[in-house]
């Protein structure tokens, strides 16, 4: 008599009738997959739309501004803002700011006590009058901490001169200018003997003797002329003598210095290339990101996306708006051209001829209430923003895979259940099997 057929392979049978199963949950993961390249994909195009952003931002203060340019740069250097107006200017530079330096004797040894009392030392500096207690038995290096430590407006050091007291304590004030340079600094009666011919410094003093500090470099302020009117500084940064413009005052001049306040046209280019760069990549990526495949040739992560296809026709209908109020009204009037595929062209020399011959124009053009860069930044700010383009895209996009994930969740528990099921099922079939097995042997070993 026949065998019965042999025992399953519960676990295989049971993997195969899953993959069958799955094929929803597979087909629900594919799209969740999907959906996040397309949220991935429109947080590249906020990021160039936000690059956009930056580069108006720039082209608009670059329209506005003004280049210094001094005719020695050596002498002088020059910075000017918004404010500022177009102008020459005639230099002469004869002092500079410079901080007061003041040396003290050379000692033999910076750690050898030298007050043997405690002491009070009086600096005055800029007209104001600070206490300063040294404590009894303090050496250079302390002296200097305690200095230091009172942030009196000047920063002692020690300095070796390799000499046979080599140690001098230096003070330097923090500030250039007179007035913050140190008038005196004196030792209060009942102070140390030896502190007091250490620090004692008072110029105006009678007699001369006070001073035991010597000046090595006096404070002073920086004096110039500006077309021919004397003006003086604190420091060498002189930011209110010309309207709009900072002086940094390197040198005396010899003769006249001369500065140039006018339209920074080099920068008005640099950020016009900068703003056409920023509008081609953002242009170029809605392009091929929307597109839709071909044979041999995958579309866009956003084929035939309708927030893509938006972007893109307002951004169309944008430039394809004139500017109103000014001399021009589109973009290719100054040189700066549509091309084929949406992307923008300049032409450097109608450009430069624009700024040069009608620079108001150019600035209206962009900057007006109706202007290019004007329109374009709104634009921006709003496809961004909350509530936006592509915020609600986005939005939207997550909720698909909120959902969809929530149906994984389900057939997730539907296919554990089912998977224990077949289990059951086969198993049990196994051992049914497996008896009719010994049963067919039984009986083929009682006929036989």
């Amino acid at each position: 008599m026949a065998t019965t057929s042999s025992i399953l392979d519960v676990p295989s049978l049971v993997s195969q009738l899953m993959s069958i199963e799955r094929k929803p949950i597979d087909k629900l993961n594919a799209k969740v997959t999907d959906i996040q390249a397309r949220i991935s994909s429109f947080g590249t195009l906020s990021g160039m739309v936000s690059t956009l952003q930056t580069s108006l931002s720039s082209l608009k203060t670059a329209l506005q501004g003004y280049g210094a340019t001094p005719s020695d740069a050596n002498l002088f250097s020059a910075t000017a803002s918004t404010s500022a107006a177009a102008g020459s200017y005639t230099i002469n530079i004869s002092k500079l700011a410079q901080a007061q330096n003041l040396v003290a004797a050379g000692q033999i040894s910076q750690t050898v006590s030298i007050p043997s009392v405690a002491s009070t030392v009086t600096f005055t500096i800029g007209g104001n009058p600070m206490d300063v207690t040294i404590a009894a038995g303090a050496s250079l290096q302390n002296i200097r901490d305690t200095i230091n430590g009172a942030n009196l407006g000047v920063t002692a050091s020690i300095i070796n001169d390799g000499s046979g007291t080599p140690y001098r304590l230096v003070l330097t004030a923090n500030k250039t200018g007179l007035a913050n340079g140190v008038s005196s600094i004196t030792v209060q009666p009942g102070g140390d003997a030896a502190l007091n011919d250490l620090l004692a410094f008072n110029p105006t003093a009678n007699p001369p003797a006070a001073v035991t500090m010597t000046q090595s470099a006096a404070a002073q302020d920086a004096s110039l002329t500006v077309n021919g009117i004397a003006i003086t500084s604190a420091t060498n940064t002189v930011s209110d003598a010309i309207q709009g413009v900072t002086l940094t005052l390197k040198a005396q001049t010899n003769t006249p210095a001369t500065l140039t306040v006018a339209r920074d046209t080099a920068a008005i280019e640099s950020a016009v290339a900068k703003f056409v760069e920023s509008y081609n990549a953002l242009a170029t990526q809605l392009k091929s990101r929307s597109a839709y495949g071909t044979s041999g040739n995958p579309g866009g992560s956003l084929a035939g996306d309708a927030t893509v296809r938006q972007m893109m026709d307002q951004l169309r209908g944008i430039l394809t708006t004139p500017a109103s109020g000014g001399t021009y009204g589109y973009l290719a009037e100054i040189g700066i051209s549509t091309q084929v595929g949406g992307t923008l062209k300049i032409d450097s020399s109608k450009f430069s001829s624009a700024l040069t011959s009608d620079f108001a124009g150019v600035d209206q053009v962009f900057n007006s209430a109706t202007g290019f860069a004007t329109r374009l930044a709104d634009w921006a700010a709003t496809a961004t923003g909350t509530g936006g383009l592509i915020s609600q895209r986005t939005d939207g996009l997550n909720s698909s895979i909120k959902g969809y994930n929530e149906q994984i969740t389900r057939l997730e528990k539907r296919m554990t259940a089912l998977q224990k099921q077949y289990t059951i099922t086969y198993s049990n079939l196994n051992m049914m099997l497996s008896r009719m097995n010994d049963t067919s042997s039984y009986l083929s070993s009682q006929f036989g």
